[in-house]
């Protein structure tokens, strides 16, 4: 882990959220000129701390108006098969994110779609060509917190 100070932290707080705000804004909030605001935010960058930067889009207003959780067991667990399953799933657009888990599950995929005609088109993608011991969806029926910032100053 690199490490960051008080300034640091509270510049990626800012930027989080509200990515939108000019330099000079950030600098006020966060107490520095606009010279040494950009310094810092450079490194902050070339460091990794952040990862790019674009528009939230919403997904309702898009009609993408259902979300499900899918639940993946498996009984082929070598890093080469995760690798090709991870390649296959990223193929998927509906694929929002996909993440390898432990306990009773291996992989949780987030796929957001157009109800479940559109649920039903990518459940077929992702069982194609892979040996999947168990597929479940799990269909959220509200968001109720999504994509909050992260705690940069470690609670």
């Amino acid at each position: 882990m690199i490490k960051t100070d008080d300034i640091d932290c509270r510049i990626l707080d800012v930027i989080q959220r509200d990515a939108d705000l000019s330099q000079r804004d950030i600098a006020d909030r966060v107490g520095l000129s606009q010279n040494a605001l950009w310094r810092r935010l450079k490194r902050l960058d070339e460091l990794g701390f952040m990862q790019g930067s674009r528009a939230r889009l919403n997904a309702a207003q898009l009609g993408l108006d259902l979300t499900v959780f899918v639940m993946i067991r498996t009984r082929n667990h070598s890093v080469g098969w995760a690798e090709d399953f991870r390649k296959h799933a990223a193929r998927i657009p509906e694929v929002a994110e996909m993440h390898r888990i432990g306990g009773e599950w291996d992989y949780m995929l987030k796929v957001i779609t157009r109800g479940m005609a559109g649920y039903d088109a990518v459940y077929r993608k992702i069982t194609t060509g892979f040996d999947l011991d168990v597929v479940t969806g799990l269909f959220s029926m509200e968001t109720m917190l999504e994509d909050r910032p992260l705690d940069v100053f470690g609670g």
